[in-house]
């Protein structure tokens, strides 16, 4: 899905489902400070390109999918510097907690919720967390995912290009269980208060941000996708996910594009969702992308080409004073556009003259 490398290669949505009552109430405003992000390589060329496109920000890529030296405090403060001799800030590196399937997972016992196993994989988030704290890191992203990033085929866009898609009735559900067996809504539940219970207070401790990822896409509440009930695929789940062990370093890897793929009604719906996330300072990283239709039924397209106004979900994200990177994500296909280069190098350009123009409005 070109996450992770750049030149290497309705319910359920909707904000006026019932809640549990918020634990903590809107935070202070803060002044806002829009940053071009991006999550690619941190090979040397990326960088220097990087630097080129006036992507000052960014997430480096998985140091390793195991607890070793490149997770050493050593290691990452020398990713750090190295990062910063191009003139960029390292804001922000993932966990082996990925988008995968679970069985492509780096720690899936998490997941599965099997025990000890999943303490032992804990534990080695935790000894991460610290480490990435001690040289000088401010944020990790994750994932909680069992089924990856579900599509079903792409389908044309503007140009000529591919558009990865989603239809849920065109779904093949086959075999109808993952691994994992049934998950319904409380045992997913379970595993994430698991994780959270355990990880939270050592991210408070270290002062290390720890941003998750919804679950993309969202699929029906009690019916799931392959017995997998996803939880972290609605608003109302993410609202209940953030008051989970309530802490100001426990928030959300923002895909704005997922996030309006769980609304019947995007256009309208999205600034409000933004406002409310943000606005109690769970907003630490947004993967800022567009998309055409509503839940269980969309296209990701060109950020400029999809439903919703990106110039308005910029003037909000200013109005809450965030103050993290804004980066494009699962862009489009263009034919014989090796890696997704050209169609990063839109979005960028795309996102950084939306950050001047909104920087400049009163």
């Amino acid at each position: 899905m070109q996450r992770r490398d750049f030149l290497e290669h309705a319910a359920a949505g909707a904000l006026a489902v019932a809640t549990p009552a918020a634990s903590s109430s809107a935070a202070p405003k803060r002044k806002a400070n829009l940053k071009l992000g991006t999550q690619h390589s941190t090979a040397d060329a990326v960088l220097k390109t990087m630097a080129a496109l006036g992507v000052n920000n960014i997430c480096s890529n998985l140091p390793s999918a195991k607890m070793d030296a490149a997770w050493s405090v050593e290691a990452l403060t020398k990713l750090r510097e190295r990062v910063e001799s191009f003139g960029l800030h390292l804001d922000m590196v993932p966990l082996p907690l990925s988008s995968a399937y679970i069985t492509r997972n780096e720690n899936p016992n998490i997941l599965l919720g099997k025990s000890p196993e999943r303490d032992r994989e804990i534990d080695n988030i935790c000894q991460m967390l610290r480490n990435v704290s001690r040289a000088g890191i401010p944020a990790v992203k994750y994932n909680m995912s069992i089924l990856g990033v579900v599509r079903t085929e792409s389908t044309s866009g503007r140009g000529g290009s591919r558009y990865s898609t989603f239809v849920y009735s065109k779904a093949k559900q086959d075999p109808p269980l993952t691994e994992a067996g049934p998950v319904p809504a409380d045992a997913f539940w379970e595993r994430i208060t698991y994780f959270l219970e355990r990880v939270v207070p050592v991210a408070a401790e270290t002062k290390v941000k720890i941003a998750c990822h919804p679950h993309d896409p969202g699929m029906p509440p009690g019916k799931g996708f392959r017995g997998v009930d996803r939880v972290l695929g609605s608003v109302a789940g993410l609202k209940r996910f953030v008051q989970i062990k309530e802490n100001p370093y426990h928030g959300l890897n923002f895909c704005q594009g997922t996030v309006t793929e769980m609304l019947q009604n995007p256009a309208q719906e999205i600034g409000d969702v933004i406002r409310y996330f943000g606005s109690r300072g769970k907003l630490f990283n947004v993967h800022f992308r567009n998309i055409r239709g509503r839940f269980l039924d969309f296209q990701e397209t060109f950020p400029d080409d999809g439903d919703v106004n990106m110039i308005q979900c910029l003037r909000a994200y200013k109005e809450i004073g965030y103050d993290g990177m804004l980066m494009p994500d699962h862009v489009p296909r263009i034919e014989g556009d090796e890696g997704g280069r050209q169609a990063f190098a839109f979005c960028f350009g795309y996102i950084r003259a939306l950050i001047q123009l909104v920087n400049q409005e009163g």
